[in-house]
């Protein structure tokens, strides 16, 4: 890694506040599930609670919390709501973290493989990477 300027490591004080606070909104278990599931494309909040298995309440206020802090936003249709990721950095990040997680556990054969959750432009559907990963033994 190269040296760090002065005037680069202002920048890197200044923007620490921020990324802390969206590390922070990304930090407990139940929204990290919640993210990787909608960074596969938008899902109701029933699609979410199966797939992440996250009993109705305690799914609601965490995906509340998440539209709060515009890291989700939501679309109705008719009576449903259907969430998805909203902030793109949210998206990044979950791909990088794909990579340093569950890529290697892909290739050693002890999940299927699959590629790191597509950009915002290209949804697709399917489980959350993190959420779908057999446990290591």
């Amino acid at each position: 890694m190269r040296a760090i300027s002065a005037a680069e490591l202002e920048e890197m004080k200044a923007k620490a506040p921020e990324v802390s606070e969206l590390l922070r909104l990304m930090a407990t278990p139940s929204r990290l599930l919640l993210l990787c599931q909608l960074s596969q494309g938008e899902a109701s909040v029933g699609e979410l609670e199966q797939a992440v298995g996250i009993r109705q309440p305690a799914l609601s206020q965490q995906l509340a919390d998440l539209r709060q802090h515009k890291l989700v936003s939501t679309r109705r249709q008719s009576r449903s709501i259907f969430y998805r990721i909203a902030d793109p950095r949210v998206q990044q990040l979950l791909a990088a973290m794909y990579t340093i997680f569950c890529a290697d556990l892909c290739a050693e054969g002890r999940s299927t493989p699959k590629p790191p959750p597509p950009s915002p432009d290209k949804p697709s559907t399917g489980a959350a990477r993190f959420a779908r990963l057999d446990p290591v033994q």
